[in-house]
């Protein structure tokens, strides 16, 4: 299950939308027995974040915090973690991109999927970058 939260009042964020395109990523993932929640900040906010468990004092497109859970917390099911998304920063980026703003958020959830799947781009000589290009195709993003 996927839970799409929106931090922003400025900016209307069509959370079933995200809900069910998170639900279609986690499955072609292959992880679609876990849980995960997307969340939606300001620059501000993902930059603080970004600052406190990272130490990188910038803005960031996304974010990703895997789930530590403990035994009993898996009976209640198996959770991925949380990925926060900048809309700022999508915005920017997408037009920067030459790409709508949906299909900026799209690659971004998957994005941070993939991170909270176990994936690292700074350190697997390309497999998460190879798998995620795959992964829009199939998806349609």
């Amino acid at each position: 299950m996927i839970e799409v939260v929106n931090r922003l009042r400025r900016r209307k964020i069509d959370r079933t939308r995200w809900c069910e395109f998170g639900e279609k990523a986690v499955r072609v993932i292959g992880t679609s027995d876990q849980n995960a929640t997307i969340v939606f900040v300001s620059n501000e906010v993902i930059r603080k974040l970004n600052r406190d468990f990272r130490a990188k004092n910038v803005a960031t497109d996304v974010l990703s915090f895997p789930a530590e859970q403990a035994e009993f917390e898996k009976a209640e099911g198996l959770r991925l973690g949380d990925v926060v998304i900048s809309i700022d920063q999508a915005a920017r980026q997408a037009k920067e991109h030459r790409l709508r703003f949906e299909n900026e958020i799209a690659q971004l959830i998957l994005h941070g999927l993939l991170h909270l799947s176990g994936y690292d781009h700074e350190t697997d000589q390309g497999e998460m970058n190879r798998l995620e290009l795959k992964l829009r195709k199939r998806l349609g993003i």
